[in-house]
């Protein structure tokens, strides 16, 4: 649509809004990524627009650093990474000389973004803090009980012999894997949650360190309780492999459910925290 119009109204590119903002500074302004990249290979319009300075003598790199107006977006730390992300993608697009330059206010880019980004900061450490907190007393229950599962031999252990009497049954094997994942992929879990775990934490930490922290915390967490469900399935299963027959596998299809629906609830945010860290270019502002 904008490529369109700039084709059939080649002026477009000069006209501004009510605070003197064009085309570039509002694609900057609103994260408009897709026309942001437009814009930058498009040589005509960086060489006449991308200069351009608004009635505060913010040029496109001051309106990348600017946070805007209360950004509705539960996840504070994971919109700080984005910020970063988008203030360094604007930055390495556009001329050297916007690094230093100052606005009306006598304020470069970056003294910019860190004066708007002081409160996000805050509540990007809080929520990780939080965050870490719950999910590390999960991990704790989940090794706790991965523990009492792995000094567990079902079926006991052949007399006069330390080996278990169902030592090559199928169900035992998966049973005796399953709980030593469960162990320690919970303990890895609680110790990288303790990492996050920082009094302080400074902006560029919001970039890539926080949140990979983050994502591999969550990411064992998660495999220690798939393992630790299988491993109870599969000591459940001898208990109850005479009655149930070929109805076990139903059983505990429907026991799973609620875990399942729980994941489904949190995937989303998952690959947003997967996306957000691996790729460079941010997405658009959740907020707009």
């Amino acid at each position: 649509m904008v490529e369109r119009i700039l084709e059939v109204f080649p002026t477009a590119i000069l006209d501004r809004d009510s605070v003197g903002r064009n085309i570039v500074l509002l694609a900057v302004q609103n994260r408009q990524t897709k026309l942001y990249a437009q814009l930058v290979q498009n040589i005509v319009i960086y060489e006449t627009a991308f200069r351009v300075v608004d009635n505060d003598g913010n040029n496109a790199l001051h309106v990348a650093a600017t946070l805007g107006d209360k950004p509705s977006y539960p996840f504070s730390a994971l919109l700080m990474q984005r910020e970063i992300k988008w203030y360094k993608y604007v930055k390495y697009s556009a001329p050297r000389d916007f690094f230093t330059t100052l606005n009306n206010e006598n304020m470069t880019p970056k003294k910019v973004f860190n004066k708007t980004h002081e409160v996000l900061v805050e509540k990007g450490s809080k929520w990780l803090i939080e965050t870490s907190n719950s999910c590390s007393v999960v991990a704790t229950v989940v090794t706790t009980v991965a523990f009492a599962a792995t000094a567990t031999v079902p079926g006991g252990l052949k007399e006069g012999s330390s080996r278990p009497n169902l030592q090559r049954h199928p169900g035992f094997i998966v049973f005796a894997i399953s709980s030593l994942i469960a162990l320690s992929f919970s303990v890895t879990s609680v110790i990288a949650f303790l990492f996050i775990l920082s009094p302080r934490h400074s902006p560029k930490d919001f970039e890539k360190q926080l949140p990979k922290k983050l994502l591999y915390a969550l990411t064992y967490l998660f495999i220690s309780l798939a393992a630790m469900l299988v491993c109870f399935c599969a000591g459940h299963f001898f208990l109850m492999r005479d009655d149930l027959e070929h109805n076990a596998f139903l059983v505990y299809g429907i026991a799973l459910l609620p875990v399942l629906y729980f994941c489904v609830k949190q995937f989303p945010f998952y690959i947003e925290l997967v996306h957000d860290t691996f790729f460079k270019v941010p997405r658009r502002k959740p907020s707009l």
